[in-house]
Protein backbone atom coordinates (compact mmCIF):
# COMPACT_ATOMS: atom_id res chain seq x y z
CA UNK A 1 0.00 0.00 0.00
CA UNK A 2 2.89 2.37 0.75
CA UNK A 3 4.21 2.04 -2.81
CA UNK A 4 0.74 2.64 -4.28
CA UNK A 5 0.21 5.74 -2.10
CA UNK A 6 3.59 7.12 -3.21
CA UNK A 7 2.56 6.55 -6.84
CA UNK A 8 -0.72 8.43 -6.26
CA UNK A 9 0.75 11.31 -4.31
CA UNK A 10 3.54 12.00 -6.81
CA UNK A 11 1.39 11.77 -9.96
CA UNK A 12 0.24 15.37 -9.70
CA UNK A 13 0.05 15.98 -13.47
CA UNK A 14 0.05 13.66 -16.50
CA UNK A 15 3.72 14.49 -17.07
CA UNK A 16 4.51 13.67 -13.44
CA UNK A 17 2.59 10.38 -13.73
CA UNK A 18 4.78 9.40 -16.69
CA UNK A 19 7.92 10.42 -14.78
CA UNK A 20 6.82 8.23 -11.84
CA UNK A 21 6.23 5.34 -14.28
CA UNK A 22 9.69 5.81 -15.79
CA UNK A 23 11.30 5.71 -12.37
CA UNK A 24 9.35 2.57 -11.48
CA UNK A 25 10.25 0.85 -14.75
CA UNK A 26 13.93 1.74 -14.43
CA UNK A 27 13.97 0.19 -10.96
CA UNK A 28 12.58 -3.02 -12.47
CA UNK A 29 15.12 -3.40 -15.26
CA UNK A 30 13.44 -1.62 -18.16
CA UNK A 31 15.70 0.25 -20.61
CA UNK A 32 14.60 3.53 -22.18
CA UNK A 33 14.18 3.81 -25.96
CA UNK A 34 13.69 6.92 -28.07
CA UNK A 35 10.80 6.59 -30.49
CA UNK A 36 12.47 8.73 -33.16
CA UNK A 37 15.63 6.60 -33.22
CA UNK A 38 16.40 3.07 -34.50
CA UNK A 39 15.80 0.24 -32.03
CA UNK A 40 17.85 -2.89 -31.39
CA UNK A 41 15.71 -5.21 -29.28
CA UNK A 42 16.77 -8.45 -27.58
CA UNK A 43 14.61 -11.31 -26.50
CA UNK A 44 14.25 -11.59 -22.76
CA UNK A 45 14.70 -7.83 -22.28
CA UNK A 46 12.46 -5.01 -21.01
CA UNK A 47 11.96 -1.60 -22.62
CA UNK A 48 9.89 1.59 -22.50
CA UNK A 49 9.43 4.77 -24.50
CA UNK A 50 7.45 7.95 -23.83
CA UNK A 51 5.32 10.14 -26.06
CA UNK A 52 5.08 13.93 -25.74
CA UNK A 53 5.94 13.61 -22.03
CA UNK A 54 2.42 12.62 -20.92
CA UNK A 55 2.06 9.12 -22.42
CA UNK A 56 4.19 6.00 -22.20
CA UNK A 57 4.49 2.49 -23.62
CA UNK A 58 6.47 -0.25 -21.86
CA UNK A 59 6.98 -3.80 -23.08
CA UNK A 60 8.76 -7.07 -22.38
CA UNK A 61 9.92 -9.59 -24.99
CA UNK A 62 9.86 -13.29 -24.16
CA UNK A 63 12.89 -15.50 -24.63
CA UNK A 64 10.98 -17.65 -27.11
CA UNK A 65 9.34 -16.49 -30.32
CA UNK A 66 5.56 -16.36 -30.21
CA UNK A 67 2.79 -14.39 -31.87
CA UNK A 68 1.07 -14.02 -28.49
CA UNK A 69 0.46 -10.32 -27.73
CA UNK A 70 -0.92 -9.11 -24.38
CA UNK A 71 -1.68 -5.43 -23.82
CA UNK A 72 -3.01 -3.53 -20.78
CA UNK A 73 -3.93 0.14 -21.08
CA UNK A 74 -4.78 3.05 -18.78
CA UNK A 75 -4.68 6.87 -18.87
CA UNK A 76 -2.70 9.52 -17.00
CA UNK A 77 -5.15 12.45 -17.04
CA UNK A 78 -8.07 13.36 -14.77
CA UNK A 79 -10.67 16.16 -14.61
CA UNK A 80 -9.05 19.28 -13.22
CA UNK A 81 -8.36 22.97 -13.96
CA UNK A 82 -5.64 24.14 -16.36
CA UNK A 83 -3.99 27.57 -16.09
CA UNK A 84 -4.38 29.96 -19.01
CA UNK A 85 -1.59 32.29 -20.28
CA UNK A 86 -1.41 35.67 -18.51
CA UNK A 87 -3.78 34.33 -15.86
CA UNK A 88 -3.49 36.99 -13.14
CA UNK A 89 -6.68 38.85 -12.23
CA UNK A 90 -7.05 41.23 -9.28
CA UNK A 91 -10.36 41.58 -7.45
CA UNK A 92 -11.45 42.14 -3.86
CA UNK A 93 -7.92 42.58 -2.57
CA UNK A 94 -6.77 39.23 -3.97
CA UNK A 95 -4.99 37.90 -7.02
CA UNK A 96 -6.74 35.00 -8.71
CA UNK A 97 -5.71 32.86 -11.68
CA UNK A 98 -7.72 32.45 -14.86
CA UNK A 99 -8.27 28.74 -15.56
CA UNK A 100 -10.09 26.46 -17.97
CA UNK A 101 -11.82 23.27 -16.79
CA UNK A 102 -10.31 20.10 -18.25
CA UNK A 103 -12.67 17.14 -18.54
CA UNK A 104 -15.86 16.62 -16.56
CA UNK A 105 -14.94 17.73 -13.06
CA UNK A 106 -17.47 18.06 -10.21
CA UNK A 107 -16.82 21.76 -9.64
CA UNK A 108 -18.16 22.05 -6.10
CA UNK A 109 -15.67 19.47 -4.78
CA UNK A 110 -12.77 21.81 -5.56
CA UNK A 111 -13.93 24.48 -3.11
CA UNK A 112 -12.19 25.19 0.21
CA UNK A 113 -9.32 22.77 -0.38
CA UNK A 114 -5.54 23.27 -0.36
CA UNK A 115 -4.61 23.29 -4.05
CA UNK A 116 -1.32 23.43 -5.91
CA UNK A 117 0.14 23.69 -9.41
CA UNK A 118 2.15 21.14 -11.38
CA UNK A 119 3.05 20.30 -14.96
CA UNK A 120 5.60 21.32 -17.54
CA UNK A 121 7.42 24.58 -18.16
CA UNK A 122 9.15 25.18 -21.51
CA UNK A 123 12.31 27.30 -21.49
CA UNK A 124 14.24 29.01 -24.24
CA UNK A 125 17.21 27.04 -25.61
CA UNK A 126 19.90 27.45 -28.26
CA UNK A 127 17.74 25.40 -30.64
CA UNK A 128 14.28 26.98 -31.17
CA UNK A 129 12.96 23.65 -32.46
CA UNK A 130 13.83 21.95 -29.17
CA UNK A 131 12.97 24.10 -26.13
CA UNK A 132 14.15 22.93 -22.73
CA UNK A 133 11.40 21.10 -20.83
CA UNK A 134 11.23 21.22 -17.04
CA UNK A 135 8.94 19.11 -14.90
CA UNK A 136 7.59 21.36 -12.16
CA UNK A 137 5.44 21.26 -9.05
CA UNK A 138 5.17 23.73 -6.18
CA UNK A 139 4.81 20.67 -3.88
CA UNK A 140 2.82 22.72 -1.37
CA UNK A 141 -0.60 24.39 -1.26
CA UNK A 142 -0.46 27.66 -3.19
CA UNK A 143 -4.10 28.08 -4.27
CA UNK A 144 -7.63 27.80 -2.92
CA UNK A 145 -11.16 28.40 -4.22
CA UNK A 146 -13.38 29.79 -1.43
CA UNK A 147 -17.06 29.01 -1.28
CA UNK A 148 -19.61 31.79 -1.13
CA UNK A 149 -21.00 31.99 2.42
CA UNK A 150 -24.49 30.55 2.92
CA UNK A 151 -25.62 33.98 4.18
CA UNK A 152 -25.05 35.31 0.66
CA UNK A 153 -26.46 32.24 -1.08
CA UNK A 154 -29.35 30.82 0.94
CA UNK A 155 -30.21 28.28 -1.77
CA UNK A 156 -26.77 26.67 -1.84
CA UNK A 157 -27.94 23.36 -0.33
CA UNK A 158 -30.58 23.03 -3.03
CA UNK A 159 -27.89 22.93 -5.72
CA UNK A 160 -26.28 25.90 -7.41
CA UNK A 161 -25.16 26.30 -11.02
CA UNK A 162 -21.48 27.21 -11.11
CA UNK A 163 -19.77 29.27 -13.80
CA UNK A 164 -16.26 28.22 -14.70
CA UNK A 165 -15.13 31.75 -15.57
CA UNK A 166 -16.39 33.20 -12.27
CA UNK A 167 -16.79 30.64 -9.50
CA UNK A 168 -13.80 28.40 -10.26
CA UNK A 169 -10.97 30.95 -10.28
CA UNK A 170 -8.46 30.02 -7.53
CA UNK A 171 -6.90 32.66 -5.28
CA UNK A 172 -3.12 32.73 -5.03
CA UNK A 173 -2.47 35.73 -2.72
CA UNK A 174 -3.78 38.91 -1.19
CA UNK A 175 -2.55 42.18 -2.72
CA UNK A 176 -2.11 45.86 -2.01
CA UNK A 177 -4.04 48.37 -4.10
CA UNK A 178 -1.03 49.38 -6.22
CA UNK A 179 0.33 45.84 -6.66
CA UNK A 180 1.71 44.99 -10.11
CA UNK A 181 0.10 41.73 -11.26
CA UNK A 182 1.68 41.32 -14.72
CA UNK A 183 3.90 38.22 -14.99
CA UNK A 184 3.43 37.39 -11.31
CA UNK A 185 3.03 33.65 -11.95
CA UNK A 186 5.96 33.63 -14.39
CA UNK A 187 8.13 35.32 -11.77
CA UNK A 188 7.26 32.69 -9.18
CA UNK A 189 7.96 29.92 -11.69
CA UNK A 190 11.27 31.53 -12.62
CA UNK A 191 12.25 31.75 -8.94
CA UNK A 192 11.47 28.07 -8.41
CA UNK A 193 13.24 26.97 -11.61
CA UNK A 194 16.20 29.33 -11.00
CA UNK A 195 15.90 30.94 -14.42
CA UNK A 196 14.99 34.33 -15.87
CA UNK A 197 11.37 35.24 -16.53
CA UNK A 198 12.28 35.90 -20.17
CA UNK A 199 13.49 32.29 -20.47
CA UNK A 200 9.96 30.94 -19.93
CA UNK A 201 8.25 30.47 -23.28
CA UNK A 202 5.16 28.51 -22.25
CA UNK A 203 3.73 26.12 -19.69
CA UNK A 204 1.11 23.42 -19.20
CA UNK A 205 0.05 23.59 -15.56
CA UNK A 206 -2.68 21.64 -13.75
CA UNK A 207 -4.38 22.79 -10.59
CA UNK A 208 -4.31 19.72 -8.37
CA UNK A 209 -5.63 18.74 -4.96
CA UNK A 210 -2.66 18.94 -2.61
CA UNK A 211 -4.19 16.65 0.03
CA UNK A 212 -2.37 13.29 0.17
CA UNK A 213 -4.02 9.88 -0.09
CA UNK A 214 -5.29 8.43 3.19
CA UNK A 215 -6.79 5.26 4.61
CA UNK A 216 -10.22 6.05 6.08
CA UNK A 217 -12.94 4.20 7.99
CA UNK A 218 -12.99 2.68 11.45
CA UNK A 219 -11.34 -0.41 9.97
CA UNK A 220 -9.02 1.60 7.68
CA UNK A 221 -10.49 -0.37 4.77
CA UNK A 222 -11.11 2.50 2.32
CA UNK A 223 -8.80 4.83 0.41
CA UNK A 224 -9.69 8.50 0.04
CA UNK A 225 -7.46 10.22 -2.50
CA UNK A 226 -7.27 12.51 -5.51
CA UNK A 227 -6.72 10.97 -8.95
CA UNK A 228 -7.96 7.44 -8.25
CA UNK A 229 -9.40 7.83 -11.75
CA UNK A 230 -7.12 6.65 -13.24
CA UNK A 231 -3.79 6.33 -11.42
CA UNK A 232 -5.18 3.13 -9.85
CA UNK A 233 -5.04 1.57 -13.32
CA UNK A 234 -1.69 3.14 -14.26
CA UNK A 235 -0.12 1.58 -11.18
CA UNK A 236 -1.76 -1.80 -11.84
CA UNK A 237 -0.44 -1.85 -15.43
CA UNK A 238 3.09 -1.01 -14.29
CA UNK A 239 3.02 -3.48 -11.38
CA UNK A 240 1.58 -6.30 -13.47
CA UNK A 241 4.08 -5.85 -16.30
CA UNK A 242 7.06 -5.65 -13.95
CA UNK A 243 6.06 -8.75 -11.97
CA UNK A 244 4.79 -11.00 -14.79
CA UNK A 245 6.49 -14.28 -15.63
CA UNK A 246 6.15 -15.40 -19.25
CA UNK A 247 8.88 -16.90 -21.40
CA UNK A 248 7.26 -16.29 -24.79
CA UNK A 249 5.32 -13.53 -26.53
CA UNK A 250 5.26 -9.77 -26.05
CA UNK A 251 3.64 -8.01 -23.08
CA UNK A 252 2.78 -4.32 -23.46
CA UNK A 253 1.53 -1.61 -21.08
CA UNK A 254 0.29 1.57 -22.73
CA UNK A 255 -0.48 4.68 -20.68
CA UNK A 256 -2.43 7.22 -22.73
CA UNK A 257 -3.23 10.88 -22.11
CA UNK A 258 -6.40 12.89 -22.89
CA UNK A 259 -9.00 10.20 -22.13
CA UNK A 260 -11.06 12.75 -20.19
CA UNK A 261 -11.42 14.96 -23.29
CA UNK A 262 -12.14 12.33 -25.91
CA UNK A 263 -8.73 10.70 -26.68
CA UNK A 264 -8.59 12.13 -30.21
CA UNK A 265 -5.07 13.55 -29.78
CA UNK A 266 -1.53 12.60 -30.80
CA UNK A 267 -1.00 10.88 -27.44
CA UNK A 268 -4.55 9.61 -26.91
CA UNK A 269 -6.12 6.20 -27.42
CA UNK A 270 -7.68 7.33 -30.69
CA UNK A 271 -4.25 7.75 -32.30
CA UNK A 272 -1.59 5.67 -34.06
CA UNK A 273 0.70 5.80 -31.00
CA UNK A 274 0.28 2.18 -29.94
CA UNK A 275 0.08 0.67 -33.44
CA UNK A 276 3.27 2.52 -34.41
CA UNK A 277 5.12 0.99 -31.47
CA UNK A 278 3.74 -2.49 -32.09
CA UNK A 279 4.79 -2.31 -35.73
CA UNK A 280 8.26 -1.10 -34.76
CA UNK A 281 8.61 -3.99 -32.28
CA UNK A 282 7.54 -6.51 -34.91
CA UNK A 283 10.05 -5.15 -37.43
CA UNK A 284 12.87 -5.30 -34.88
CA UNK A 285 11.95 -8.91 -34.11
CA UNK A 286 11.96 -9.85 -37.78
CA UNK A 287 8.23 -10.47 -38.16
CA UNK A 288 6.64 -10.14 -41.57
CA UNK A 289 3.67 -7.85 -42.13
CA UNK A 290 1.42 -10.91 -42.17
CA UNK A 291 2.86 -12.16 -38.87
CA UNK A 292 2.33 -8.71 -37.33
CA UNK A 293 -1.33 -8.71 -38.38
CA UNK A 294 -1.70 -12.24 -37.04
CA UNK A 295 -0.30 -11.09 -33.68
CA UNK A 296 -2.91 -8.33 -33.50
CA UNK A 297 -5.75 -10.73 -34.22
CA UNK A 298 -4.42 -13.27 -31.72
CA UNK A 299 -3.76 -10.62 -29.07
CA UNK A 300 -5.90 -9.30 -26.24
CA UNK A 301 -6.27 -5.90 -24.59
CA UNK A 302 -7.19 -5.16 -20.98
CA UNK A 303 -8.63 -1.64 -20.92
CA UNK A 304 -8.13 -0.57 -17.31
CA UNK A 305 -10.25 2.26 -15.93
CA UNK A 306 -12.33 2.81 -12.81
CA UNK A 307 -15.94 1.65 -12.45
CA UNK A 308 -18.92 3.05 -10.53
CA UNK A 309 -19.35 1.39 -7.15
CA UNK A 310 -22.91 1.15 -5.83
CA UNK A 311 -23.57 4.30 -3.81
CA UNK A 312 -24.98 3.42 -0.35
CA UNK A 313 -27.11 6.58 -0.30
CA UNK A 314 -28.41 6.15 -3.85
CA UNK A 315 -28.88 2.47 -4.57
CA UNK A 316 -31.73 3.37 -6.92
CA UNK A 317 -29.12 4.55 -9.45
CA UNK A 318 -27.48 1.13 -9.74
CA UNK A 319 -28.52 -1.74 -12.00
CA UNK A 320 -30.62 -4.33 -10.19
CA UNK A 321 -28.20 -7.20 -10.82
CA UNK A 322 -24.84 -5.73 -11.83
CA UNK A 323 -23.87 -3.33 -9.06
CA UNK A 324 -20.28 -3.71 -7.75
CA UNK A 325 -19.32 -2.90 -4.17
CA UNK A 326 -16.11 -1.60 -2.66
CA UNK A 327 -13.69 -4.21 -1.29
CA UNK A 328 -15.35 -7.10 -3.13
CA UNK A 329 -12.87 -7.23 -5.99
CA UNK A 330 -12.07 -5.72 -9.36
CA UNK A 331 -14.88 -4.96 -11.80
CA UNK A 332 -15.51 -6.35 -15.26
CA UNK A 333 -17.43 -3.66 -17.19
CA UNK A 334 -19.96 -4.46 -19.92
CA UNK A 335 -22.23 -2.45 -22.20
CA UNK A 336 -24.14 -3.98 -25.12
CA UNK A 337 -23.95 -0.66 -26.99
CA UNK A 338 -20.15 -1.01 -26.87
CA UNK A 339 -19.11 2.00 -24.82
CA UNK A 340 -17.23 -0.83 -23.11
CA UNK A 341 -16.08 -3.33 -25.80
CA UNK A 342 -16.22 -6.39 -23.51
CA UNK A 343 -17.67 -9.46 -25.23
CA UNK A 344 -18.62 -12.93 -23.99
CA UNK A 345 -15.28 -14.53 -24.88
CA UNK A 346 -13.29 -11.74 -23.26
CA UNK A 347 -15.49 -12.01 -20.18
CA UNK A 348 -14.79 -15.72 -19.98
CA UNK A 349 -11.02 -15.14 -20.23
CA UNK A 350 -10.99 -12.64 -17.35
CA UNK A 351 -13.29 -14.76 -15.19
CA UNK A 352 -11.11 -17.79 -15.93
CA UNK A 353 -7.96 -15.91 -14.88
CA UNK A 354 -9.67 -14.71 -11.71
CA UNK A 355 -10.95 -18.19 -10.86
CA UNK A 356 -7.56 -19.81 -11.48
CA UNK A 357 -5.74 -17.26 -9.31
CA UNK A 358 -8.32 -16.71 -6.56
CA UNK A 359 -8.92 -13.08 -7.56
CA UNK A 360 -12.28 -11.57 -6.51
CA UNK A 361 -14.20 -10.16 -9.49
CA UNK A 362 -17.56 -8.41 -9.97
CA UNK A 363 -19.61 -7.36 -12.99
CA UNK A 364 -20.89 -3.88 -13.79
CA UNK A 365 -23.53 -2.62 -16.17
CA UNK A 366 -25.29 0.76 -16.11
CA UNK A 367 -28.94 0.99 -15.22
CA UNK A 368 -30.62 0.69 -18.62
CA UNK A 369 -32.14 4.18 -18.59
CA UNK A 370 -28.92 5.93 -17.54
CA UNK A 371 -26.08 6.80 -19.89
CA UNK A 372 -22.67 5.88 -18.55
CA UNK A 373 -19.20 6.95 -19.55
CA UNK A 374 -16.76 5.36 -21.94
CA UNK A 375 -13.10 4.37 -21.80
CA UNK A 376 -10.05 4.00 -24.01
CA UNK A 377 -10.85 0.37 -24.80
CA UNK A 378 -13.36 0.88 -27.60
CA UNK A 379 -11.09 3.25 -29.54
CA UNK A 380 -7.86 1.34 -29.06
CA UNK A 381 -9.41 -2.01 -29.94
CA UNK A 382 -11.01 -0.62 -33.11
CA UNK A 383 -7.64 0.66 -34.33
CA UNK A 384 -5.98 -2.71 -33.72
CA UNK A 385 -8.90 -5.08 -34.40
CA UNK A 386 -8.23 -6.82 -31.10
CA UNK A 387 -10.45 -8.50 -28.52
CA UNK A 388 -10.77 -6.16 -25.53
CA UNK A 389 -12.15 -6.35 -22.00
CA UNK A 390 -12.79 -3.34 -19.75
CA UNK A 391 -11.80 -3.79 -16.11
CA UNK A 392 -11.06 -1.53 -13.15
CA UNK A 393 -11.58 -0.85 -9.47
CA UNK A 394 -15.00 0.32 -8.21
CA UNK A 395 -14.97 3.84 -6.78
CA UNK A 396 -17.36 6.44 -5.39
CA UNK A 397 -17.30 10.18 -6.12
CA UNK A 398 -15.84 9.63 -9.59
CA UNK A 399 -14.51 12.93 -11.05
CA UNK A 400 -14.54 14.58 -7.65
CA UNK A 401 -11.44 16.41 -6.43
CA UNK A 402 -11.16 13.49 -3.99
CA UNK A 403 -12.50 9.99 -4.71
CA UNK A 404 -13.13 6.87 -2.61
CA UNK A 405 -12.31 3.17 -3.14
CA UNK A 406 -11.88 -0.07 -1.22
CA UNK A 407 -8.29 -0.74 -0.19
CA UNK A 408 -8.41 -4.42 -1.21
CA UNK A 409 -9.62 -3.75 -4.75
CA UNK A 410 -6.30 -2.30 -5.94
CA UNK A 411 -4.63 -5.52 -4.84
CA UNK A 412 -7.13 -7.51 -6.92
CA UNK A 413 -6.52 -5.40 -10.04
CA UNK A 414 -2.73 -5.72 -9.69
CA UNK A 415 -3.07 -9.47 -9.35
CA UNK A 416 -5.22 -9.63 -12.48
CA UNK A 417 -2.76 -7.68 -14.63
CA UNK A 418 0.10 -9.87 -13.45
CA UNK A 419 -1.95 -13.03 -14.15
CA UNK A 420 -2.96 -11.70 -17.57
CA UNK A 421 0.65 -11.03 -18.55
CA UNK A 422 1.81 -14.39 -17.14
CA UNK A 423 -0.82 -16.83 -18.46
Amino acid sequence: MEEFFSFLNRSVSPAHAVAVCEEYLSQHGFARLEMAQPWELERGKRYYTSFFDTSLIAFTIGEHRSGDLRIAAAHTDWPCLRVKPRPEQVSGGCCKLNVEPYGGAIFSTWFDRPLSLAGQVCLNSDDPMHPELRLFSFDRPVLTIPNLAIHMNREVNKGVALKANIDMLPLCRTVEQAWEKDNYLLKRLADALKCNVTDILSYDLCVYNAEPAALVGLEQDMISAPRLDNITSVYACMHGLAHASRSAGVNVAVIYDNEEVGSNTKQGADSAMLTNVLEKISLCLGLTRSEYLDALMNGMLLSCDVAHAAHPNHMELSDAGCQPYMNRGLVLKMNFNQSYPTDATGTAVVLGLCRANGIPCQKFMNRSDLRGGSTIGAMASALMTMRTVDVGVPILAMHSARELMGAEDEVALCRLTAAFYSA
